[in-house]
């Protein structure tokens, strides 16, 4: 983990141009490059690819920690794959992090809808509802406030970061460097990235499936870690990583 390979150091300042452009574009940018859900009328069919070059403009932690991760963890598995193969690794991580955020945002907003609809809530108020945030109190005896506030966010809501990616390489490592010794911050004691990257994972899915913590695109990152655990398994059992695509 030492020198900044050219393909990571071309993703970190893309990133940068990004973050630094949602400071002079303002919301603008927000609404055309993060990731909105597809039956959202603010989803554009390349909010998939953009949203991973963006992040929240009112935190820096969140681009810090995921530019760091991809410094950090991306540029040996580049060094050992070459340019062409992580690119196509980065972007593939990223695309399967949108797909399963996705997925559950329709499974939870469908079951939402479906509930309203069941409880005599008509499909122009479900609109309404979904479009303005307003509705008639008086689905709250049939229908609970979390679920109609959940519904609004999640159709709403945008996702937006690297975070997808990031998590794709951070399995990767521990598949393909799986005895290398990571520091926490707060634990003074070194961990193997084959225990380490798992447990960070496996928080998600408890957050993701509890509903807790929220803000944070779990599933997103679930998605990121199962496509790259695909990928990088396949190419280390088929002995892959031997044939670099340049």
């Amino acid at each position: 983990m030492g020198r900044i390979t050219d393909t990571v150091k071309f993703l970190l300042i893309l990133n940068v141009i990004f973050y630094i452009g949602s400071f002079i574009i303002g919301d603008l940018a927000t609404k055309l490059f993060a990731l909105y859900y597809f039956e959202n009328p603010n989803f554009q069919y390349w909010q998939p690819i953009t949203h991973m070059f963006m992040h929240d403009p009112s935190s820096i932690f969140h681009i810090l920690f995921n530019m760091y991760a991809l410094w950090a963890f991306g540029s040996p598995l580049e060094m050992r794959w070459g340019q062409k193969k992580f690119l196509f690794f980065y972007f593939s991580a990223g695309l399967g992090a949108a797909i399963i955020h996705t997925a559950v945002n329709y499974f939870q907003i469908h079951s939402a809808m479906d509930a309203l609809v069941s409880a005599g809530m008509s499909q122009e108020q479900v609109m309404e509802l979904l479009n303005t945030g307003s509705y008639n109190t008086a689905i709250l005896d049939y229908v609970s406030q979390d679920t109609i506030q959940g519904l609004y966010n999640s159709f709403n809501g945008v996702a937006l970061g690297a975070s997808g990616a990031v998590y794709g390489i951070l399995v990767a490592f521990a598949i393909m460097f799986p005895n290398i010794e990571l520091m926490l911050m707060f634990v003074p004691v070194p961990i193997k990235a084959k225990f380490f990257i798992p447990g960070i994972i496996l928080l998600d899915l408890i957050f993701g499936i509890t509903g807790t913590a929220t803000g944070i695109a779990h599933w997103a990152h679930i998605g990121g870690a199962l496509f790259g655990f695909i990928m990088a398994w396949y190419w280390k059992k088929n002995s892959f990583d031997n044939h670099r695509w340049n």
